[in-house]
C-alpha cells in the first residue's frame, strides 16, 4: 500500500462517524479582483490575512488566504502585458508570493532562497514582471512551515494566474477554474496506526478534510452544463502534501496542456492525476446527460470532499459515481518520438532519505546533502542541461524548478519529446530526464513540491556564471 492510500484510509478511521454527503456540489470561483488596467499594464490588490471558510454546514475551517477567499482570486492577464500586484501583509508572520511557472527575475520570484524580500508582518511590497508565458500558471505562499501546521502550504494561500496567450481561438462553451486542496492536517506516526515495518520512518501529514476551491463535495453549487458543450477545466492540485487522481464517469478528459504548456500530442484519457503544484487543461465534451460527480478516484479523499457535482440542464436526481476501470497515468502519453539536441552537459540529482525515526522528521538529500549544504548547480546562460532526477527512496517527488520550463525527455524507460512543464513527479525508485534550456539568469531555486519534503531538506540551487 502506498504512503498516500495508508494515509487517506487512516484518516477516514480518525473521520469514522462524520456523515458523508448525498447532495454532492461546490462553489466554483472565477472572479478577479478589483483592479486598474491599460493596455499595457494590469495591477491587483493582493492581501494577505485570516479567512474563515464554511466547506460544508459541518466542516469549518480557520486559515490565512488571500483577498478574503481561500483559494485567492482568478488573476486573469494578457501575454506580455505588465502586471503589477501590491501585497499587503495582514497575518502574524512574514510571508512570501511566488509566481509559480512564471519568467520573472529572481528578485520577485517569491522565494527568500533566491533573495525576494519577506513581507513584513503589517507590511506591505510591490511585484513588478512581465506575464509570461502564456497558460494556466498560479501563486502561492513560498514561507517555510516545518513543524507548523498553520503555515504555507498547509493554508489557504494560493491562487490561478490566468496569462492569456495573444492567439486565443477559444475552442470551448464554458470554462472552469477547480483547485484540490486538503485541509485540517495532522502529524502522524505510521508505527502508531499499523505495526510492523517501517519501523524507523518519521511523521508523515494526514489530513481531515478536502476540497475543490473552497467547497466540499456535498455544499454549494454544482457545474451545470448543457448537452453537447465543450468545457474547459483548468484543474490545480494545491495541496501540501498529496497528489490526487480525478475522473468523471461517463466521460473521458482531452489533455491539451500540462503546467499550462500546450502539449504536442492532446489525448483524451480517463482519468488525469496532478501531483503537488501540477496543472492540467482539459476539454470534456459533454455527451452523458444525467447528474454526475466529478472527484477523487480514491475513496477517502472523496468522502472527505475532494469533488464536485456535474449538473446537465434537464436532469435531477442523486449524483452519479463509478470508479474507472484504469488510473495508471503517463506523460509520454502526450509527447512525441522526435529527437533531442545533445546537450550542453549531464547532470545527475539523486535524491534520498534519511529516516526521521519514531516522532522524528525525515530527511532528505540531493546527492548526499541537505538543504542548505546542497551544492549549486552551476550554469551557463544560453547552455542546454540534461538533468538525471534519480530517486532512490520510496516516496515520490514532484520536483519544481523555479522561473523556467524544461522538457521531458525519459520518464523512467519511455523516451518522449515535446512535453514542457515546470513541475514532474518522479516515481518512487525511479528517474526521470529532463532537458533545461538556462534561459532566465540569476539564482533559482529547485526542489519538492511536497511541503514536508522541502522544508526538511530537499531544496538546491541553480547558479549562473
Amino acid at each position: 500500500m502506498k504512503r498516500r492510500e495508508f494515509l487517506l484510509l487512516a484518516g477516514m478511521s480518525a473521520l469514522s462517524g462524520a456523515s458523508v454527503f448525498s447532495s454532492c456540489a461546490a462553489s466554483i470561483e472565477q472572479s478577479t479582483t478589483s483592479s486598474t488596467s491599460s493596455d499595457n499594464v494590469r495591477r491587483f490588490p493582493l492581501r494577505i490575512a485570516p479567512v474563515t471558510l464554511d466547506l460544508s454546514p459541518k466542516q469549518t475551517i480557520r486559515t490565512v488566504g488571500y483577498n478574503g477567499s481561500a483559494p485567492g482570486p482568478v488573476l486573469r492577464v494578457k501575454e506580455g502585458q505588465r502586471v503589477i500586484v501590491d501585497v499587503k501583509n495582514d497575518s502574524d508572520v512574514p510571508e512570501l508570493v511566488h509566481w509559480h511557472g512564471l519568467y520573472v527575475p529572481a528578485e520577485v520570484d517569491g522565494s527568500m532562497e533566491e533573495g525576494t524580500p519577506m513581507v513584513p508582518i503589517g507590511g506591505s511590497r510591490q511585484y513588478a514582471f512581465t506575464a509570461q508565458p502564456a497558460g494556466t500558471r498560479w501563486y502561492h505562499t513560498h514561507a517555510f512551515a516545518g513543524k507548523d501546521l498553520h503555515r504555507s502550504l498547509y493554508t489557504g494561500q494560493f491562487g490561478f494566474v490566468h496569462i492569456e496567450p495573444r492567439n486565443n481561438p477559444g475552442n470551448y462553451d464554458q470554462e472552469v477554474f477547480l483547485a484540490a486542496h486538503q485541509w485540517e492536517p495532522e502529524f502522524v506516526s505510521m508505527q502508531d496506526i499499523r505495526k510492523g515495518p517501517p519501523p524507523d520512518n518519521g511523521l508523515e501529514v494526514m489530513y481531515h478534510a478536502a476540497s475543490f476551491n473552497d467547497k466540499a463535495l456535498g455544499s454549494g453549487e454544482p457545474i451545470r452544463v448543457k448537452t453537447g458543450e465543450r468545457v474547459l477545466f483548468h484543474l490545480l492540485n494545491a495541496s501540501a502534501t498529496d497528489d490526487v487522481t480525478l475522473a468523471l464517469p461517463g466521460h473521458d478528459f482531452e489533455v491539451i496542456a500540462l503546467d499550462g504548456n500546450p502539449v504536442p500530442n492532446p489525448r483524451a484519457v480517463p482519468v488525469v492525476t496532478l501531483a503537488p503544484a501540477e496543472r492540467i487543461d482539459v476539454i470534456v465534451e459533454m455527451k452523458q446527460p444525467g447528474v454526475w460527480i466529478l472527484g477523487a478516484v480514491e475513496d477517502p479523499m472523496r468522502e472527505m470532499g475532494m469533488g464536485v457535482v456535474v449538473e446537465y440542464a434537464g436532469q435531477h436526481g442523486a449524483p452519479q459515481w463509478s470508479k474507472p476501470q484504469s488510473s495508471s497515468w503517463d506523460y509520454t502519453l502526450f509527447g512525441t518520438s522526435r529527437g533531442h539536441p545533445e546537450p550542453d552537459q549531464r547532470i545527475t540529482l539523486t535524491f534520498e532519505k534519511i529516516l526521521g525515526g519514531h516522532g522524528g522528521f525525515n530527511r532528505w538529500t540531493i546527492n548526499g546533502k541537505s538543504w542548505p549544504d546542497v551544492d549549486p548547480l552551476v550554469v551557463k546562460e544560453g547552455q542546454r542541461y540534461r538533468i538525471m532526477l534519480d530517486n532512490r527512496s520510496g516516496d515520490d517527488h514532484p520536483v519544481h524548478f523555479h522561473r523556467h520550463t524544461f522538457e521531458l525527455t525519459r520518464v523512467g524507460q519511455k523516451t518522449t519529446a515535446g512535453v514542457l512543464k515546470d513541475t514532474v513527479n518522479v516515481p518512487r525508485r525511479q528517474s526521470v530526464e529532463i532537458d533545461l534550456v538556462a534561459d532566465d539568469p540569476g539564482l533559482t531555486l529547485y526542489h519538492c513540491h511536497m511541503q514536508l519534503h522541502m522544508d526538511f531538506g530537499f531544496m538546491g540551487l541553480l547558479k549562473y556564471v
